[in-house]
């Protein structure tokens, strides 16, 4: 799968190379936080993959938390285009809305569905998880 996207402004411009390793749809409260209300919609893809093309991300990781996650972003328009996690250094979380295209995506799973609100949508058939399905 090759991808591209860019943050709402343009000034910043990537392109994704590789197979998701998941799609799905996050409504933990963070995601909530970040996304302004909504559920995260997400692809984890191989970092390797991944480049910058046009532009440099500001980057953000809460000091107060054991394992913070950096969150990549542009500095203009403020649009997150990215999460790395330190314990999945071999790839990196595209916020589905930051495609050119995404109509690539549908959501294989629902996660954390524990904190999703009375005003967020989960498809009927969609696999949901309280928190992360079992692994296996």
């Amino acid at each position: 799968m090759n991808l591209e996207g860019r943050c709402y402004c343009g000034e910043i411009r990537y392109a994704a190379d590789g197979d998701p390793l998941l799609k799905a749809q996050c409504h933990c409260r963070e995601c909530q936080y970040i996304s302004g209300g909504a559920p995260n919609l997400f692809m984890v893809m191989p970092a390797s993959g991944f480049r910058y093309t046009q532009g440099t991300p500001k980057t953000f990781s809460r000091s107060d938390l054991e394992r913070p996650v950096t969150r990549e972003f542009c500095a203009t328009c403020g649009t997150h285009l990215v999460t790395r996690r330190p314990d999945l250094p071999a790839h990196l979380i595209l916020k589905i809305g930051t495609l050119d295209d995404p109509t690539v995506f549908a959501p294989k799973i629902a996660i954390f569905t524990v904190d999703k609100q009375p005003y967020h949508h989960i498809a009927d058939g969609l696999p949901a998880f309280e928190r992360m399905p079992p692994r296996g």
